[in-house]
């Protein structure tokens, strides 16, 4: 099979290929048809998972899939081969990856069905950045009418957060710098628009004393908690906490994605019904994954996918 990997440690991912995997007991055979870059990807590529991953060489980039069940293994019931699953590959190890013509994914978690009314290609860039954004939302807990900041709001995780966050009657404030940036977050909903490079001014414009909630997916993580009120609620992909969150009451959360079935379940179906926008903003075939993935690096809006 096609796959993009890299064999070892400071190695360029190049397409080459592989055996096509053979499930687990408890896993199923996918045969991917559609997929897209994370920043958890680029930390892979760029070996900031040495030490926190196991690395069975040569590792397959790619943590979203969409597609097909090829095979299921002998402990699997309730999913059949070709029914089509979204999803992310959440296995102990870094070796097998999306960005491939087949994956093998655990069965029980990090997988679901693709509902009707939901395109596959656009169900290959929901998984890991819409339940990030989704655990990031449910803890938070913005109130109705409050104010919330999202910090790197033109990315994936942001796109998904902007709209999530409207849903629950938030007003949020997204960082965008004017242009085709800001364009991009109020289309999805934010209600302001405010220029990274002058953050702490344009915030103090529309709240004096502060957000009661952030999200800090990108940008100085101690800038944007200290916009944050006393007794407010701080939330990071990025792994940043406050140091002054115990003296000013921040209830602070360190962001991981759980692509739970449920969790999976609940965002497909808001997107097939219309109610979650998946922020497709270029399209790149598996031989074009480098050029993806430099694209990426270079910063990009919205989600970035990849067809095999």
């Amino acid at each position: 099979m096609r796959a993009i990997a890299f064999t070892g440690f400071d190695q360029p991912a190049t397409i080459t290929e592989l055996p096509v995997p053979v499930p687990e007991p408890d896993e199923v055979l996918v045969r991917v048809r559609h997929t897209s870059i994370n920043g958890f990807d680029l930390g892979v590529l760029g070996g900031y998972m040495r030490g926190v991953f196991e690395h069975e060489f040569p590792v397959v980039l790619g943590k979203d899939f969409a597609g097909t069940i090829a095979a299921v293994g002998a402990q699997v019931t309730d999913l059949a081969v070709d029914e089509e699953v979204f999803g992310v590959v959440m296995r102990a190890t870094l070796g097998q990856g999306s960005f491939a013509e087949y994956v093998a994914v655990p069965a029980g978690y990090g997988i679901a069905r693709i509902p009707s009314g939901l395109d596959d290609a656009a169900a290959g860039a929901l998984g890991l950045a819409g339940t990030a954004a989704l655990t990031a939302l449910d803890a938070l807990e913005p109130k109705p009418d409050a104010l919330l900041l999202i910090s790197g709001a033109t990315g994936g995780v942001g796109g998904y957060a902007i709209q999530l966050a409207t849903a629950r009657g938030a007003v949020v404030i997204a960082t965008a710098r004017p242009g085709e940036e800001t364009d991009f977050v109020t289309a999805l909903g934010a209600h302001h628009a405010v220029d990274p490079a002058d953050l702490v001014d344009r915030v103090r414009e529309l709240a004096p004393d502060g957000v009661p909630a952030a999200l800090h997916l990108a940008g100085d993580g101690a800038t944007v908690a200290g916009l944050v009120t006393r007794g407010g609620r701080f939330a990071s992909t990025v792994h940043f906490v406050p140091a002054e969150a115990a003296d000013r009451d921040l209830a602070t959360t360190d962001v991981m994605a759980d692509p739970s079935r449920a969790n999976l379940d609940r965002l497909a179906a808001d997107a097939a019904a219309g109610r979650l926008r998946i922020p497709i903003t270029k399209r790149y075939e598996l031989a074009d994954a480098a050029t993806a993935i430099a694209d990426f690096t270079g910063g990009t809006l919205g989600k970035l996918a990849v067809t095999l």
